[in-house]
C-alpha cells in the first residue's frame, strides 16, 4: 500500500469496504497494481464513484472504486468490449479500404456496429477480410490512449483527413463540451470513451454479422452509410452460445411460424397493424380472458377510453411535448387536432376525475386492454415484435403515498405468478432512474425514487439499476423475463409518478377533509398483447401448452366408417368446452397425424372401427410415435383437466 500524505492524501474504498490511502492522485493501473499483480493484469477499466472510466485516468479526490475485469457485472464488460470491438473493426476497415470515411459506431444489445461512407458496397468477402484484420491489430496489442484537443484544432484535424462527419459533429456539440480523441496505434477517433487498456485485451470472441443501409444522424434525407454489425462476448464459449442461440431463434422466428399455423399476417396496406386469423385470434382472445380473469381476482375494474383525444389533453399531460414525432393526428371539421391516443394514462386520470374520491375508496385499480397507436419508422417495424397499432395490459393504480409499498408488493407477486402461468420462470428486474428530459422538480423525483425503491426491498425483490431509463413523469422498474432458449424481453413496467395527477389535479379528500394529490401506479405485465404473443410463439416454438393452443384436439378418422363416431366424439369435446377440429377427409392416417403435427396440435384423436365398435379413441400427443388408448369418457375426463387455464384451476 502507497504510503499516505496528510496534505495531498487520496482515500479509496473498495467495494468490500477496505480503504488503501495515496499520496496523491493515483490512476485505476496503480490502484489495480496496488492490490495485486492479479488484478493489475486482468483490470480493463474502473468506476470512480459509479462512473466507469479509463484505467489510466486519475483520481484526485476521496472516492469509492471498483477494478473492472471480465469478471465483472456483465452489462459493464459487454458494453466496454463492444465499443472497443466497434473501433477496432474502424481501424480495420481504414486500413484495408483508406478511402472509407468513418462517422460513429457504438455498442448495442448483443453487440456493436460502425456506419461507413463508401462508394463501393462492402459484401461477404470483405466481412471476412476485415474480421481477419481486427484479429491482427488484437494480436498487435496496440496501446490505447486518451487525448484532450482544442475544438477548433480538431475541427480542422478531421477536415483535413478528410473525415468530414467528424468535423460536423464536433461543430453541432455544445461550447462547454470536451473534445475527446482515442488513439490506438497510428489509428485515432473521435470518441468520449471510455476504452480497454490496449486492444489485446479484446480478445478474439467476435464475429462481424451482416451490413445494412443507415442514414447520416438517422435522417432519410442525408447521405447514405453502410452500417457493418458485430458481436462480441467474453469468451469464444459465449460466442459460440449466441451463434447457436441466433441459428435457434430463426428456427422459432414468429413471423414464418405465424404464417406457417395460420396465426397471422401483416401487408403493405395496413403497415405496422396485424390482420390476426381464426387460430391467432383464439390464441389472442385466450390470454387475454385469462388476463381479465386475473385482474378481476386482484380488485381491479376495467375501463375503456376514446381513441381519438384532443391535443389539449397531451399538452396538459406533458406527452404532447414528449411523445409528439410518435402521435398519428388529424384535424376535425372544426379544426381541432386530435391525436390517435400513443397511451392511456391521460384518460384515466379523467375517468379518476369524475365526481368527488376520499381516502376511504384508495387505492383504486383501473384496468383497460387499451388500444393504442404510434409512429414508427418503417424501418423498424419487426412482425409482431414492433407494431404501430397495438393493445396494452395496461393499469392505474391511484393510491396515496402511503399504500405504495403494498401496492407494489401486491403487483410484483400478480405479475410473478402471472409469468409462471405462461411458462417464464427466469425474471430479472431493473431499477431505471431519472431521465435527462423529465418533467417535474428534483424534490418530487427523490421523493419518487425513494418510494420505488422501498417498495421494492419490501417486495424482496433484487434488482439491478438501469441509469437514466425512467419514464419522463416517474422512475420504474422494468421486468425482463428469459425465454427457452436464453434471449431476454423487457415486458412489464411499473412506474412511480407524482407529476401527472399534478398536472391533470387529480385529487383526493383525505382523512383530515382537505385535497390532496394521489399518487399513480403505472403498471403492465405483458406489456403489449402483440409484442407478448409474438414472444410467446417464438418461446414454445409454436407447441403451446394445452390451454394456450389455438387449437387443442384433433379428431382423425382412420377410415370413412368411422365418420359418424368421430363427430360424436367431436360433439362431446366441443360441449366441454375444448378447442378442436375434425378430420373426415379420405387420406391415410399417417398423412393427418403429420399435418396436425406440423400444426402443433397438442393432441391427435385417431378413431376407427374398433374405436368406435368400443367406444374408445387412440390418444397420440404432439412430438411422441406412440399412442395410448382409452376410454371415451376417460379421455374426455383427462383432456379437460389439462386443457384447463391456470387461473381456472
Amino acid at each position: 500500500m502507497a504510503e499516505a500524505d496528510n496534505k495531498n492524501q487520496v482515500m479509496i474504498t473498495l467495494p468490500d469496504g477496505s480503504k488503501r490511502n495515496f499520496s496523491g492522485p493515483v490512476t485505476g493501473f496503480e490502484i489495480a497494481a496496488d492490490i495485486g499483480p492479479g488484478l493489475a493484469k486482468a483490470a480493463l477499466a474502473y468506476k470512480i464513484d459509479g462512473s466507469l472510466t479509463d484505467l489510466a485516468a486519475q483520481v484526485i479526490k476521496n472516492a469509492s472504486i471498483e477494478i473492472i475485469t471480465l469478471k465483472s457485472d456483465d452489462d459493464t464488460v459487454y458494453d466496454l468490449l463492444r465499443h472497443d470491438a466497434a473501433h477496432v473493426m474502424a481501424e480495420a476497415v481504414q486500413e484495408l479500404y483508406p478511402d472509407t470515411q468513418i462517422t460513429f459506431g457504438p455498442a448495442i444489445e448483443n453487440g456493436f456496429y460502425y456506419d461507413f461512407v463508401r462508394d463501393e458496397p462492402f459484401n461477404p468477402d470483405d466481412l471476412k477480410k476485415i474480421e481477419a484484420r481486427m484479429k491482427e491489430i488484437v494480436e498487435r496489442n496496440e496501446t490505447i490512449t486518451r487525448d484532450v484537443w482544442e475544438r477548433d484544432k480538431a475541427i480542422e484535424f478531421f477536415e483535413k483527413s478528410g473525415e468530414k462527419y467528424k468535423a460536423e459533429h464536433i461543430q453541432t456539440l455544445e461550447s462547454n463540451v470536451e473534445i475527446s480523441v482515442y488513439r490506438q496505434g497510428n489509428w485515432l477517433d473521435l470518441c468520449t470513451g471510455p476504452h480497454l487498456p490496449s486492444t489485446g485485451k479484446l480478445g478474439t470472441a467476435f464475429k462481424l454479422m451482416k451490413v445494412s443501409g443507415a442514414y447520416w444522424r438517422g435522417d432519410a434525407r442525408n447521405q447514405q452509410l453502410q452500417r457493418i454489425y458485430g458481436t462480441a462476448w467474453r469468451n469464444k464459449k459465449e460466442l459460440d452460445f449466441y451463434i447457436t442461440q441466433l441459428e435457434e431463434a430463426e428456427k422459432r422466428d414468429h413471423r414464418r411460424l405465424g404464417r406457417e399455423m395460420g396465426l397471422f399476417h401483416i401487408q403493405e396496406e395496413a403497415v405496422g397493424s396485424v390482420f390476426w386469423h381464426e387460430k391467432g385470434w383464439t390464441l389472442y382472445r385466450v390470454c387475454e380472458e385469462y388476463m381479465r380473469n386475473r385482474l378481476t381476482k386482484a380488485g381491479y375494474f376495467e375501463v375503456k377510453t376514446p381513441q381519438l383525444v384532443d391535443r389539449g389533453l397531451w399538452e396538459k399531460s406533458g406527452h404532447w411535448e414528449k411523445f409528439r414525432e410518435n402521435m398519428f393526428t388529424i384535424n376535425d371539421d372544426d379544426d381541432r387536432v386530435l391525436a390517435v391516443k400513443p397511451m392511456n394514462c391521460p384518460c384515466h386520470v379523467q375517468i379518476y376525475k369524475q365526481g368527488t374520491t376520499s381516502y376511504r375508496d384508495l387505492p383504486l385499480r383501473m384496468a383497460e386492454f387499451g388500444s393504442c397507436h404510434r409512429y414508427e419508422p418503417s424501418g423498424a417495424l419487426h412482425g409482431l415484435m414492433r407494431v404501430r397499432a397495438f393493445t396494452q395490459d395496461d393499469a392505474h393504480i391511484f393510491c396515496t403515498e402511503d399504500q405504495i409499498v403494498t401496492e407494489t408488493k401486491a403487483f410484483c407477486d400478480l405479475l410473478s405468478s402471472i409469468y409462471n402461468d405462461f411458462g417464464f420462470k427466469d425474471v430479472k428486474v431493473k431499477f431505471a432512474d431519472r431521465p435527462e428530459v423529465r418533467a417535474g422538480d428534483d424534490a418530487t423525483w427523490d421523493r419518487a425514487e425513494r418510494a420505488l425503491i422501498d417498495a421494492t426491498d419490501a417486495a424482496g425483490l433484487d434488482y439491478t439499476h438501469n441509469p437514466g431509463e425512467g419514464a419522463f413523469y416517474g422512475p420504474k422498474l422494468e421486468f425482463v423475463l428469459r425465454d427457452t432458449i436464453g434471449r431476454d424481453w423487457q415486458c412489464g413496467t411499473l412506474q412511480v409518478d407524482f407529476v401527472l395527477p399534478e398536472r391533470l389535479d387529480a385529487s383526493y379528500i383525505g382523512e383530515d377533509g382537505n385535497k390532496h394529490r394521489p399518487v399513480m401506479l403505472h403498471r403492465a405485465i405483458l406489456g403489449s398483447f402483440e409484442r407478448f404473443l409474438g414472444i410467446l410463439i417464438e418461446h414454445y416454438a409454436g407447441r403451446f401448452p394445452m390451454w394456450l393452443a389455438p387449437v387443442q384436439i384433433a379428431i382423425a378418422t382412420i377410415t370413412n366408417d368411422a365418420d359418424l363416431y368421430a363427430e360424436k366424439v367431436a360433439n362431446e369435446f366441443t360441449k366441454a368446452g375444448l378447442r378442436i377440429v375434425t378430420d373426415l377427409r379420405n387420406v391415410k392416417i399417417n398423412y393427418k397425424v403429420r399435418e396436425h403435427s406440423l400444426d402443433h396440435i397438442p393432441v391427435i384423436l385417431v378413431v376407427g372401427r374398433r374405436e368406435s365398435d368400443e367406444n374408445t379413441v387412440a390418444l397420440r400427443r404432439l412430438g411422441s410415435k406412440n399412442q395410448e388408448v382409452l376410454a371415451l369418457d376417460d379421455a374426455l375426463s383427462q383432456l379437460i383437466e389439462e386443457a384447463k387455464r391456470p387461473d381456472n384451476k
